[in-house]
């Protein structure tokens, strides 16, 4: 009995030095979203939180004028329903917009390639166009008011008012973002292998380009 007793102790007295000839445990990855060092440490998910994020505003967003195109095409087969003329500034307004989506793709690709200097440039010029489509909204809506259309005044210069003026919310909502990011980017926070921000920034602003695009077809041809 005392023989193996002796012999536990032994074993036992040995265990700490088969520990430290062990293998490590293996380590955690960092999941990338394809932004730049967009994973979160110590985290398997391919996707960072911010990435996810996203994209669950913009399916919400979807959801949003999915629901109010719906209630257009339905209520434009309505009895009291009346058409009123588009005012000219929209259309410069959307050759606004797809010129700032080609800026701010340009700038996400220059911080990829490490080119700062040029990232602040397109930024920048993304900004300004962002500014630029939010007064032409403010200038199509004042030449509806002079010619006397409002919100009430038929069912299309209702939802006229409502598409443009809720998509141009969401146009200053982006435009806040971006006016952050491209501070952090000024102030060299942002280089090849961390960019993230200014991907995520450009994702947002081509889905709402390409949901200004859909509405306008929308207004012009339903």
């Amino acid at each position: 009995m005392s023989v193996v007793t002796e012999e536990i102790k032994r074993v036992e007295g040995h265990e700490d030095l088969l520990d430290i000839g062990s293998a490590p445990p293996p380590a955690a990855r960092n999941g990338d979203g394809g932004g730049g060092n967009t994973g979160e440490p110590f985290s398997t998910f391919p996707v960072s939180k911010d990435r996810l994020g996203l994209w669950l505003a913009l399916t919400a967003i979807a959801m949003l004028f999915a629901g109010l195109s719906s209630a257009y095409i339905v209520m434009r087969g309505a009895p009291a329903w009346q058409n009123v003329a588009l005012p000219g500034a929209l259309w410069v307004n959307t050759f606004v917009l797809l010129a700032s989506s080609v800026t701010i793709e340009w700038a996400r690709r220059r911080v990829q390639a490490d080119r700062i200097g040029p990232t602040k440039f397109w930024m920048g010029l993304t900004a300004g166009l962002g500014l630029t489509f939010l007064i032409g909204q403010l200038i199509a809506w004042g030449q509806l008011v002079e010619v006397g259309v409002y919100l009430p005044t038929t069912l299309h210069s209702s939802f006229l008012y409502v598409l443009t003026g809720v998509h141009a919310l969401h146009i200053l909502g982006g435009l806040a973002a971006l006016g952050y990011v491209l501070t952090q980017t000024l102030r060299n926070q942002y280089t090849a292998s961390n960019y993230e921000p200014i991907a995520l920034c450009a994702t947002y602003w081509h889905f709402m380009d390409g949901l200004w695009v859909y509405l306008f077809l929308l207004l012009i041809l339903a």
